[in-house]
């Protein structure tokens, strides 16, 4: 596994932290916005982000490793990633909860090794709040409060917490959570999800929708080094670098929790 010391993973907190900022400046605005060739929605906050990250990695960072990221992925610039490490960039994550101003949105930085995310950050622009995976452990910082180190809940015999997406639930959800004894479902939008099941605030979170893989690396990382799992429904662990970057269906969850159908 690479080594990616506190260092490392600080210097990609605060470029996470930089690009966040100039979401912010945007979301004050009455900002424009677009529709894709996918029909997704983009904005300029989107690119502005972006820039800022891929500028930051580069120019102050490193220039070992390819870059992987949504906006350029979606104009056709898509390195050849076999074989070598690479970065998984969402320099927006959460449009549709940006333009709805809920403050869901996040930024995804995840460095992928042997298909694996190995590092992680999902920084919360509107609260100021990042998430850390790595080796060393699942971590938190709230604003200027310290590093706090996460777990997923160890599942016993009480009801499950199930966190599901606020603007691409799908019918596929409802019939998979039937599966298992769930006392509370909440939503929210974003890898916000993978990070609420990192901290134990939810104990699964199943997706049946479209994903590419810029949208999960940095929160599967984080789950990941909280003791959670992202896995397909057959049961095998999403991995990364696929020709496409498309991710099949599939359930992140804590420890202990039966992901297969």
């Amino acid at each position: 596994m690479l080594n990616l010391g506190f260092g490392f993973v600080k210097q990609v907190s605060d470029i996470a932290t930089r690009a966040g900022k100039e979401i912010m400046k945007v979301y004050a605005t009455d900002f424009a916005v677009e529709t894709k060739d996918d029909n997704s929605p983009v904005t300029k906050a989107d690119q502005i982000a972006e820039a800022v990250i891929l500028r930051s990695i580069r120019e102050g960072l490193t220039d070992r490793f390819p870059i992987v990221s949504e906006e350029a992925a979606g104009a056709g610039r898509i390195p050849d990633v076999r074989g070598t490490a690479f970065w998984l960039i969402d320099p927006l994550d959460g449009t549709k909860e940006f333009i709805n101003k809920n403050g869901e949105f996040t930024v995804n930085i995840a460095l992928i090794e042997n298909g694996k995310p190995v590092m992680g950050v999902v920084h919360v622009p509107a609260t100021g709040t990042t998430y850390t995976g790595t080796a060393a452990g699942a971590f938190v910082k709230r604003r200027d409060e310290a590093n706090k180190q996460i777990y997923c809940n160890t599942p016993g015999d009480a009801p499950l917490t199930a966190i599901v997406s606020r603007s691409h639930r799908s019918p596929e959800v409802d019939t998979f959570l039937k599966n298992f004894t769930i006392g509370k479902e909440i939503s929210a939008g974003s890898s916000l999800k993978f990070c609420l099941v990192a901290e134990g605030a939810a104990d699964l979170y199943p997706r049946f929708g479209r994903t590419m893989e810029w949208d999960t690396a940095a929160g599967h990382a984080v789950l990941r080094f909280a003791g959670g799992s992202v896995k397909t429904v057959e049961g095998n662990d999403l991995g990364y670098g696929k020709p496409d970057h498309e991710n099949p269906h599939f359930i992140a969850a804590g420890p202990g929790i039966e992901p297969n159908r």
